[in-house]
């Protein structure tokens, strides 16, 4: 099982805005550039985040969008869940009436483990810790700033 790529790209982004976020308004195109995405594709990515409550988008002179909570009080669970809908494995997880066989279903009840193991690693990490190890693994400088570029696939972190 794996996260589409916006949900990846999109805690990419929010990373981003929280290592930007003493600039103020990040304009979406510098957001782009570092993190080696399209500009119409985080376009995309940040509508729901802003219908969701986590971003702010500002228009005009110094305008582009921002954090509304601080990294800290911001869980990855709140950005992804937007973003990927619900991350169930499998639906009859969330919807036993899909299934005859739910009740009695023995993988059934591993899928429902995995589920809520997973969001309990989404509720229990917030930005501000993907903040912290961004810093702990000392990425160069020039990677957050978006002048290195990626060999290979052209979408640099995963």
């Amino acid at each position: 099982m794996k996260l589409s790529t916006k949900g990846r790209y999109g805690l990419r982004a929010l990373l981003d805005l929280a290592l930007h976020r003493d600039e103020g308004s990040v304009l979406l195109k510098d957001i782009a550039r570092r993190q080696e995405f399209s500009l119409p594709y985080l376009q995309h990515l940040i509508a729901p985040l802003i219908a969701a409550g986590v971003v702010k988008s500002t228009r005009g002179a110094g305008g582009g969008v921002s954090l509304l909570k601080p990294p800290s009080e911001i869980r990855l669970s709140e950005v992804v869940q937007p973003l990927e809908g619900c991350i169930t494995p499998v639906d009859c997880v969330n919807n036993p009436a899909l299934c005859h066989r739910s009740t009695s279903c023995a993988t059934r009840d591993i899928w429902g483990e995995m589920k809520d193991a997973m969001s309990q690693v989404l509720d229990s990490t917030t930005l501000q810790d993907l903040v912290e190890r961004e810093k702990r693994k000392g990425w160069p400088e020039g990677i957050r700033k978006g002048r290195i570029r990626s060999k290979g696939s052209g979408h640099g972190f995963h």
